[in-house]
């Protein structure tokens, strides 16, 4: 009967060893990473190749909205996801208690107006309504762009969390109207204008450059960053990842396809 008990216990580490190492050996090559389709999902499959040259395979999984990527990388279901800026990231790992970290910016979105109604912002009328993101970092973000070019004044301070709760002066006495980013491009023949992320504006077949009536300038701080859990931030699986997206390939892919409606951050 010992003997039996200890036979079994060996072949239960024995298995135990086989998986944690077969699993150990697929996490080390593989990265599951979620997106948004343009311009993020296009760059990494750019690079999926190159990458697969070095050893590592990527599955790329899109997302069309700013919650799920950030709570699947958390949960595991993702090994990294490139879709945000950082100071988003920031605000929502506050927010929901999860620990993610940025591993470099690799480009900037510009954020801009568009309408279907106006061709500068002159012709606003009084009482215009203008959409913005709901969510609390690109909202504020959307404010300052409106303060920028003198449509509103925010309370001193407020900086990119600014609500439309802090509008201190709005000479046309604009609505603010907060809705889901991803949504703003389907609503634009419903309001006025809508100040638009540069990956959803893209997506929806805009030129930032081209169709935006006002646009952020090309020192935005809001550069696309790659995000995974933060103790596996250092992996070499994530050094090759950022060599790939941030490489002289991506750069000039960048500058021959978007028409400086997107930038690159390196």
């Amino acid at each position: 009967m010992k003997k039996f008990i200890t036979s079994i216990l060996v072949l239960v580490i024995s298995i135990s060893l086989f998986v944690g190492c077969s699993e150990k050996g697929k996490d080390d090559n593989l990265i599951r990473i979620g997106v948004s389709p343009e311009p993020h999902g296009k760059m990494v499959e750019l690079v999926k190749e190159d990458l697969e040259k070095e050893g590592i395979k990527l599955k790329i999984i899109e997302f069309t909205d700013y919650i799920k990527p950030n709570l699947a990388l958390a949960e595991g279901e993702l090994d990294a996801n490139f879709f945000q800026h950082e100071p988003y990231m920031n605000e929502f790992k506050e927010k929901k208690k999860i620990d993610i970290v940025s591993i470099g910016g690799v480009h900037i979105e510009p954020m801009g107006l568009y309408s279907s109604k106006i061709d500068s912002i002159d012709e606003l009328e009084e009482n215009a309504e203008i959409a913005i993101p709901n969510d609390p970092t690109n909202g504020g973000r959307a404010l300052l762009l409106l303060e920028k070019f003198g449509l509103i004044k925010l309370k001193e301070g407020v900086g990119v969390l600014a609500t439309e709760n802090d509008i201190e002066e709005n000479p046309k006495n604009l609505k603010i109207t907060p809705l889901e980013a991803a949504q703003l491009p389907r609503i634009l023949k419903d309001v006025d204008g809508a100040v638009i992320n540069g990956n959803f504006a893209l997506q929806a077949g805009l030129i930032p450059t081209k169709d935006a009536v006002i646009l952020e300038e090309k020192d935005s701080p809001y550069a696309n960053i790659v995000a995974v859990r933060t103790e596996e931030k250092d992996e070499e699986k994530f050094v090759k990842l950022m060599e790939a997206l941030r490489s002289e390939k991506i750069k000039k892919y960048i500058e021959e396809n978007y028409n400086e409606g997107v930038i690159p951050a390196f």
